[in-house]
């Protein structure tokens, strides 16, 4: 399980500034003014080998009839919601204010590990300053500066003394990790009940039901995996202020880690602009891709034919092309058990290994025929070639001069791969270096 700390505090204390240098990088706007930040920023961490999320959150105002106050408070109460441990920070310059003993007040409520941190104690002469805040009722408090980084490191040695020191067992080690990816009310969860034979994600017509990801035992017909639902991903613009922001994070992160991505399009919408955007951010992460078309039962066959339909997708999809796509309605039930088999046949091709002397008499003759192009006078002589022990399909060619080698041939040996070996559904990653 990750652990989550959560930066919450009135405006302009210094939150952005603080989760910018947790993350070492300018990943949040920081400004004078307050109430720039506006959205959760999120993003990673670690401290003496222990990793943990960040949240930088919005500043906490109550009393406020401001539309964009109303929700930032929502969604500070909800970054408290999910967090392990909370930074409550205030700023010394300022000092104590009323607006800091109110969120004082509904951080006690949540009953998590609440570490006071004030800011702006950027030297020993205004460290007295800071005394008044005991007033807030915590046992101890954390002095810092969050623009130079003074203090950072005893803040962060009592943050990880918080996190749980057992380690996570994951009660499906071993088993290839399915992710169901896709838009809002594609069909995932109900591709998962109709995959499992039971209701076991709850399905409405509302695009975002499904809320969290939901890891389930497939363990039928011989076949057996973990699958995944996923809440549907949108636009990052069209991400309401509410748990949704959560939810398309872990969908994110589930495609991260799994084995095999099954992508869910609505046949009655065809493949959009965001169905791309999934489809190359798990192909940038080398997993396993599968496109399912589904509601395919609710489309007018006479305008558009199944082969039509798939060659388009192909189009769009290129070069990334050797993908296996299956056309099925969950609600029916069609074309289902079809889909496991072409699940377990990616997550092969994926951990698939040639052996070095096949790949050497098979691809050594093909490049003898149709070799690089000669640069400048210079004629590239590739020798040999071997795949790399690298979890996903990766393969090395060693040449005499491989900065020579441009990006069609890449391709061109790509396509020989794929053509010779089954790789489909994996992307392959090719590299030519000096012999």
């Amino acid at each position: 399980m990750s652990n989550i700390v959560a930066i919450v505090g009135r405006p302009n204390v210094g939150k952005s500034t603080l989760f910018n240098r947790l993350l070492q990088k300018r990943q949040a706007i920081v400004d004078d003014v307050s109430g720039v930040t506006r959205d959760r920023h999120y993003g990673k961490s670690d401290w003496n080998g222990k990793e943990f999320s960040v949240i930088d959150t919005g500043g906490y105002i109550i009393g406020s009839d401001d539309s964009f106050e109303a929700e930032i408070r929502k969604q500070v109460e909800l970054a408290v919601d999910e967090a392990n441990v909370i930074l409550f920070m205030v700023d010394n310059q300022v000092g104590l204010t009323e607006m800091d003993k109110e969120v004082a007040q509904l951080l006690r409520k949540s009953k998590k590990p609440v570490l006071l941190v004030v800011n702006k104690v950027d030297s020993n002469k205004n460290l007295d300053d800071s005394y008044e805040f005991y007033n807030l009722g915590f046992e101890q408090f954390f002095t810092i500066s969050s623009m130079t980084g003074s203090g950072t490191g005893e803040l962060l040695d009592e943050v990880i003394s918080h996190f749980e020191d057992t380690e996570f067992i994951d009660p499906f080690e071993g088993l290839p990790r399915v992710t169901i990816v896709g838009r809002p009310n594609a069909g995932k969860s109900t591709l998962t009940n109709a995959l499992l034979g039971e209701e076991r994600n709850i399905v409405t017509d509302i695009a975002g039901t499904t809320r969290d990801t939901i890891e389930t035992h497939y363990n039928k017909f011989g076949q057996e995996f973990v699958l995944i639902d996923t809440a549907g991903i949108r636009k990052k613009g069209k991400v309401s202020e509410d748990l949704e922001f959560y939810s398309v994070m872990r969908a994110i992160r589930s495609i991260e880690d799994s084995d095999v991505c099954v992508l869910m399009v609505d046949a009655t919408r065809g493949l959009e602009a965001q169905d791309l955007n999934i489809l190359f951010l798990a192909e940038r992460n080398r997993k396993g891709v599968i496109i399912v078309i589904n509601k395919w039962d609710l489309v007018e066959k006479e305008t558009n034919t199944m082969k039509e339909f798939e060659a388009e997708i192909r189009n769009k999809i290129a070069p990334f092309t050797d993908v296996p796509i299956v056309f099925t309605s969950a609600i029916t039930k069609q074309r289902v058990h079809k889909l496991v088999e072409v699940i377990m046949e990616v997550n092969e091709n994926r951990n698939r290994r040639i052996k070095t002397s096949q790949l050497n008499e098979l691809m050594l003759p093909i490049i003898e025929v149709s070799p690089p192009p000669a640069i400048k006078g210079k004629y590239i002589k590739i020798k040999y070639v071997t795949q790399l022990p690298t979890r996903t399909p990766q393969f090395a060619f060693f040449a005499n001069l491989p900065q020579y080698v441009k990006e069609p041939y890449k391709r061109f040996i790509e396509n020989q791969l794929r053509k010779h070996f089954n790789f489909t559904g994996v992307p392959i990653d090719v590299y030519f270096r000096q012999k």
